[in-house]
């Protein structure tokens, strides 16, 4: 997606193909940069970020279906059910089958992974100025992506 460029004043219909008038650009580059910090504090938990992003959700809401857990996360399951394979095979979640629906599967969290919370609240801190902006505009861009991310799920097929 680009940012509208004047081609008039720009110097033609090439200017949309400038890294620099992309809008998607900076956007991939700040989350790959923002989830490579998050390595450092969440290595020392034993989690990659979508491992990471998996856990505050179960710590947040409890139990939830794989799928519930795949929606809110705008994972598919090809690519949530090995991560939650590794979440089970570390000791930090249970994934089993309800007896009355056999097609879902129930994700909820061990006893060490309630725990592991308590050494989680952590990274929050620990990524403070991640991204150098004043709170104000941190807080504008975190509504603006919100807004974004809302609108480009609203009607999209899942």
């Amino acid at each position: 997606m680009t940012v509208k460029v004047d081609e008039k004043k720009t110097g033609g219909p090439d200017e949309a193909l400038k890294l620099e008038n992309q809008l998607c650009f900076p956007l991939y580059a700040c989350a790959k940069e923002v989830v490579r910090r998050y390595r450092k504090p969440l290595a020392e938990l034993g989690l990659t970020y979508t491992q990471y992003i998996v856990m505050m959700v179960l710590w947040e809401f409890g139990d939830m279906s794989e799928g519930q857990l795949g929606c809110r996360l705008h994972l598919d399951s090809g690519t949530l059910a090995p991560l939650l394979k590794r979440l089970e095979k570390t000791g930090l979640i249970d994934r089993r089958r309800p007896a009355d629906d056999e097609r879902m599967l129930m994700v909820s969290l061990t006893e060490e992974g309630a725990e592991l919370k308590i050494k989680a609240r952590e990274v929050p801190a620990s990524m403070r100025g991640c991204i150098a902006l004043p709170d104000e505009d941190l807080l504008k861009l975190k509504e603006l992506l919100d807004r974004a991310l809302k609108g480009m799920c609203e009607g999209a097929p899942r």
